[in-house]
Formats: structure tokens, C-alpha cells, sequence
């Protein structure tokens, strides 16, 4: 059973998805500017395939003659988990940099205004299409990248990442206003401990538990979005790692594995803590993600911590203005993460006009 009848917008307006039928026509309002409709749709899809949390997919796309808008699904916010949106907006700012990159990739610049305007509240970001060129190399293997970049919640092995890879995600980072950074073995318990803590008191919440089974089943048959159980992984035998317990309502865990015994972590910082500085982690994480598949390199969010405020402001540096999004775990994997399902696209394009045309 899925969680939502479908997309609705709280501020008064209703969302209308595309019919299939009539997908290809959206597509084509960008024909007037020299971008083929495959290539629209293709973009679009590369948005769609984006990361989100327990894989709420909250985004729709609104297609214009020379840009895109990226949208707030609302209706897919975690009320427990999420209340104030914030890794809404990062999971958004995530399906933003793989619009951004797909465009990139077909030869075509991007510019991007976050939150660009007051009298449509659900319009999170809008990706401008700008003049034709030749395709960067760094775009083309990005984009490469994002059908095979899931999250891997499987061991992995215990090798260190080399220091110009490292660098490397560090400048990718760096790229979309962020900080990434390697959280050393001095204060990597301290960090896991606070992970642990985060994960003990979450569940230890009836509505968060009953929310997350909501968005985790065991099977991804006539469903969606959410969390199979194929996508989910094992659990530590010891414990060391606190992962996110994501068995609720799923039964018996297939059993315990050893996970490596010296897990590599970054923070992710961004300058500030406003919703723009939320969709510009999202796309500082979906970068780094990216870098990082192109690199043969497995990522698992690990974001209990940063998921309660208290345990934020422990990490939180006020004089640098370093403000904690969200914690990942990296590493080279031992086996290969599974694809969650996605959105049919025709659900997620909408036809409704920006406010100022209605």
C-alpha cells in the first residue's frame, strides 16, 4: 500500500502530474531553444533518479520554454523525521545538481536560482537553460554516473581511500559553497557514539517508527518509492556501526555480518542554515556522491545525528559558520548496491503555471 494518494500542495493550490499522453508535449516547450524533447526527458529522469530520504522522492518538475522548475512535493515531507523540511530540501537540492549535470552533459550551460520567488512557496530552485556548447568531460562522467549511484548499507572493505581521491571529494564539495570533512579516529567514536545515541532515541519514538514502516516494505512490487527490503542491507554483528535500523515491520533480519572495522566518515558543512543553504547541501552531497561512484567508491548517508537539532549544535562551529547537514560513510564495496524504485515520470512533471500566470 503506498502512503499518498498522490501529489498535493498545501498552500491552496492542487498539483496536476502529466498524463503520459501528454509528457512529450511538456517536454517540447524547450524545442523553441534548440533543446531536442528526448534530451528533456532524459534530464529529467536524471533529477528523478536523485537521492532522498527513506526515498520520499518529494520533488516535481514544472517544464518551461528556456527552464525548469523544481518543486516541492509536500505531500511526501516526513512529519516526524523532517519537520521542518529540512532534508526535504536537501533530497531536493540533490535532484537539482543531477538536472544541472544532465543539462551539462548535453552541451547545454545551467544557472540556478534557489528559492526565487516568494509568491509560489513550493518552487525550491529554477534551473535556467542557457546557450549550446561542447559537453565538459567532468559533467559527462558525473551524469555517467547517476544511474549507478545508490546507497550501499552492505559492508565494505577495510582500505583506506586514497589521499587525491579524498581531495578530490573535498573539492566537489567545495564547488557547490560546502565543506567536506574526514572525521579522524581521535574523534570518529565520539561521532559513532552520537550516532548511536541519535538512532537509540529515534526509535525509541513510537510515531517515528510507524512512520518509518510506512515508507519500508518488503517488497517493492506495485510500489514506487520507499525502502524494499532488497535495498536495506544486513545487520552489524556488534553493533559498532549504528546504521539506521530500518527492519521495522519487516520481520526477522536476515542475519548479522561483520562490517570493516574502521569505517571512514565526513561531515558535510554548509556556511549557513536556511532552507537555500539546505537545497545547496543537496547538491554538495549529490556531487560528492557522484565524484565518489565515478571513483568506484560506495556511499551510506549516515544523518541520525543531524536529524535532531541538540545533536547538531554539538557540531555546529559558530564562529566559522560551519553548520553540520548531514554524516557519510565511504568506502570501496564488497558487494553492489540494488536500485530502489522511482516515480513514473509522467507522476512527477506538472502542468500547473507559475503564480504569476494564473
Amino acid at each position: 500500500m503506498r502512503p499518498h494518494d498522490g501529489p498535493k500542495v498545501p498552500s491552496g493550490g492542487t498539483v496536476r502530474p502529466c498524463r503520459r499522453r501528454t509528457l512529450r508535449r511538456h517536454a517540447r516547450r524547450m524545442s523553441e531553444t534548440g533543446v531536442p524533447d528526448e534530451v528533456v526527458t532524459a534530464c529529467l529522469r536524471a533529477a528523478a533518479a536523485a537521492p532522498s530520504v527513506h526515498n520520499t522522492q518529494p520533488w516535481l518538475f514544472r517544464v518551461g520554454v528556456d527552464a525548469v522548475d523544481v518543486l516541492v512535493d509536500r505531500s511526501r515531507r516526513l512529519a516526524v523525521l523532517d519537520p521542518d523540511g529540512r532534508e526535504m530540501l536537501v533530497s531536493i537540492g540533490a535532484a537539482v545538481f543531477n538536472l544541472r549535470v544532465a543539462f551539462g552533459a548535453a552541451g547545454r550551460r545551467t544557472s540556478v536560482r534557489r528559492m526565487p520567488d516568494d509568491a509560489d512557496p513550493d518552487l525550491a530552485a529554477r534551473v535556467t537553460i542557457g546557450a549550446a556548447g561542447r559537453p565538459a568531460r567532468a559533467a559527462q562522467a558525473l551524469a555517467a554516473a547517476v544511474p549507478g549511484r545508490h546507497t550501499n548499507r552492505r559492508p565494505f572493505a577495510d582500505r583506506r581511500v586514497p589521499f587525491v581521491t579524498m581531495e578530490e571529494l573535498r573539492g566537489a564539495a567545495a564547488m557547490e559553497g560546502a565543506s567536506l570533512v574526514e572525521i579522524g579516529p581521535e574523534l570518529r567514536d565520539g561521532v559513532l557514539a552520537l550516532t548511536r545515541t541519535a538512532e537509540t532515541r529515534l526509535r525509541s519514538d513510537p510515531a517515528y517508527r510507524a512512520e518509518l514502516a510506512a515508507w519500508t516494505t518488503a517488497s517493492s512490487v506495485g510500489r514506487d518509492d520507499g525502502l524494499p527490503r532488497h535495498v536495506i542491507g544486513p545487520r552489524g554483528r556488534d553493533g559498532a556501526l549504528p546504521l539506521r535500523d530500518l527492519g521495522t515491520g519487516l520481520g526477522p533480519s536476515a542475519g548479522a555480518v561483520e562490517f570493516e572495522s574502521d569505517p571512514i566518515l565526513l561531515l558535510l558543512f554548509t556556511p549557513g542554515d536556511t532552507p537555500e543553504h539546505w537545497i545547496r547541501a543537496g547538491e554538495a552531497l549529490e556531487r560528492v556522491w557522484l565524484t565518489a561512484t565515478v571513483r568506484g567508491l560506495a556511499v551510506t548517508p549516515m544523518s541520525q545525528l543531524t536529524e535532531i537539532s541538540a545533536m547538531r549544535d554539538l557540531l555546529t562551529d559558530s564562529a566559522a559558520h560551519s553548520v553540520p547537514q548531514t554524516v557519510l560513510r565511504i568506502g570501496y564495496p564488497l558487494w553492489p548496491a540494488m536500485a530502489s524504485p522511482r516515480r513514473p515520470l509522467a507522476e512527477l512533471v506538472v502542468t500547473n503555471p507559475p503564480p504569476a500566470s494564473r
